[in-house]
């Protein structure tokens, strides 16, 4: 994904001459309609109760609102009501809130950030974000199966069923086979195929009846058109109302006039239609290129010259609109500033063996597929997201982290939100933040990370099975309660130093870690600073000369290097 420019616009292509302009095939890009990947990677929750079949969804939801606003005659959803309407445990709604709060396109007052009691979502907003429990995950093609490295399947125990059981993550990023893992650009025509199909359906879930016949009788409002936005939006940010010609008014006194929901059906159609078509072009183009390639595969020198840390976000391939990719890294450091990010989402992908410093505000985090390394993320103001993952350390400040099918994992986690813990987990363990960098305190008031609340060692624990990804689990298989994470013993908890030299060109004022320690892990630290001191004393007390002296440095030195090869955990940190 990262090692190719996805869906680059028009005019990011030089033109056959420079005095010919480019003449338009396919639509431009600034009036593209698209999917919020926000909503759709981040805002479906695996619990059974959520989810309708597809061929009563539009029905049930239909009378689910009828018993929702009966019950909020504001408009409001809250937690205790949507646990009556769905028959769900009350923690089940509220993490239903809090989700849907973190996945908005804007700020909700009166929601906040969901954790709150009396919190209250906008009915429109929560059958929206109903309606799309519904989604199916793109998964990879099949060809993969053909593929002789199927027959080297690692681990033999391996933590994740299906697809993933047969290849490990190093095998699959370096395999043949990544060429089947879906690209980003093929994860939003599937999301845009998906609104092309329900749009019918939501919207008259969202319209209001009125008098009248046949298509008359269903209207909507610009407020609520505008909630559409959950789902859709325009590729130069344009508000879906101000595109929509059928909102102008002429006089802006007069207040908007309704407008039936068949017309507003129409239109949805054609910016659908029309994005899906460019896309598709767009797709099968670099598809055609890719294949007169000598190697799909990227090197790993080829993919660290393609994340210059100096280049821009438009000349960057590891940009992708909103995201920035950090992908395919092995074996070395990787730091990424404010400066270095564009938007407000990082992607890292498929990176083993190495430190990856993400020293930036962010809105939006996810960890997939990679191993054996350790990455930071600096502050995250919505949701981290860690996915396929295997002996990785995560250092997080965030308001959420949702972990799924990962083993052998450590997070060291500042978090304002339970951590939901999702999927086919091994041997996972979690632990208090342990490290800072000059910027922290400004990035998480940046993005409203509090220090003073951290539920690092409260797990919300969800099911195995995800109905809406089949990549993890084959059809059939019966859902049981995830893994828990446990908590890091105290004894094994350090602190996690941020090389000087990785600071950024402006100062911070941080110095030490934001989120205070719980008192037994302060009391580990203690005791080994102080074990610390007194070896350093004892060492400058010893009266030796200067043969004793380069003989206890050379021993001191083999003793480390043996601790630091014998380490369980060197990998990590090193």
């Amino acid at each position: 994904m990262a090692d190719e420019a996805l869906d680059q616009p028009p005019d990011a292509t030089p033109s056959p001459t420079p005095a010919t302009p480019p003449v338009p095939a396919t639509p431009s890009p600034t009036v593209l309609l698209r999917p919020r990947r926000e909503a759709f990677e981040h805002g479906l929750l695996p619990i059974p109760k959520l989810i309708f079949p597809e061929g009563t969804l539009a029905q049930t939801l239909a009378q689910l609102k009828e018993k929702l606003a009966a019950s909020a005659p504001d408009g409001r959803v809250r937690a205790a009501a949507l646990a009556e309407a769905l028959q769900i445990p009350q923690e089940q709604a509220a993490l239903a809130l809090a989700t849907l709060a973190a996945v908005l396109p804007a700020e909700d007052p009166a929601l906040g950030d969901g954790a709150v009691d009396g919190s209250a979502a906008d009915i429109r907003d929560m059958l929206l974000f109903l309606y799309i429990q519904s989604y199916k995950r793109l998964v990879p093609r099949s060809a993969h199966k053909d593929s002789p490295v199927v027959a080297d399947v690692w681990p033999s125990t391996s933590a994740f069923d299906g697809y993933l059981s047969a290849l490990s993550p190093i095998q699959l990023v370096r395999s043949n086979s990544r060429r089947f893992m879906p690209s980003q650009a093929d994860e939003e025509i599937h999301q845009l195929s998906y609104l092309q199909k329900h749009m019918a359906n939501i919207l008259t879930l969202l319209a209001d009846s009125v008098e009248g016949d046949g298509d008359d009788s269903l209207v909507l409002t610009m407020e609520t058109f505008e909630h559409l936005g959950f789902l859709v939006q325009f590729s130069e940010g344009t508000s879906l109302s101000q595109a929509a010609t059928f909102f102008a008014c002429s006089d802006p006194d007069m207040p908007d006039v309704p407008v039936p929901a068949a017309q507003v059906l129409d239109w949805m159609s054609q910016k659908i239609a029309f994005s899906l078509e460019y896309s598709a072009e767009r797709s099968a183009a670099k598809e055609s290129n890719q294949q007169t390639m000598s190697d799909l595969d990227v090197t790993m020198a080829e993919a660290n010259t393609s994340h210059p840390r100096n280049s821009t976000p438009s000349a960057n391939p590891a940009y992708y609109r909103n995201v920035t990719f950090v992908e395919g890294f092995s074996k070395t450091s990787v730091v990424k500033h404010a400066s270095d990010v564009k938007g407000n989402s990082i992607k890292v992908l498929n990176c083993h063996d190495s430190v990856i410093y993400i020293l930036a505000p962010l809105k939006y985090a996810t960890v997939y597929g990679c191993s054996d390394a350790t990455v930071v993320l600096g502050a995250v103001g919505k949701v981290v997201k860690v996915e396929h993952c295997e002996r990785v350390h995560i250092i997080a400040a965030a308001k959420r982290i949702c972990i799924a099918n990962c083993r052998e994992c450590i997070f060291y986690i500042g978090v304002n939100h339970q951590p939901l813990v999702l999927g086919d987990n091994h041997k996972l363990q979690v632990a208090p933040f342990n490290t800072c960098y000059p910027q922290l305190h400004e990035h998480m008031i940046q993005v409203a990370v509090d220090p003073s609340v951290n539920k690092w060692d409260q797990p919300f624990v969800l099911g195995v099975v995800d109905p809406h990804d089949s990549l993890s689990h084959p059809a059939g298989v019966s859902d049981v309660k995830a893994e828990s994470a446990t908590c890091l013993d105290p004894d094994l908890f350090t602190n996690f130093l941020i090389p000087s030299w990785f600071g950024d060109e402006r100062q911070g004022t941080t110095n030490r870690n934001p989120f205070p320690l719980p008192e037994i892990y302060g009391t580990s630290q203690s005791k080994k600073r102080s074990a610390l001191e007194d070896i350093q004393k004892m060492i400058r007390e010893l009266q030796l000369d200067e043969n004793r002296k380069r003989e206890l440095a050379t021993a001191l030195h083999v003793q480390f290097k043996d601790w630091l090869y014998g380490n369980a955990l060197t990998s990590h940190r090193y």
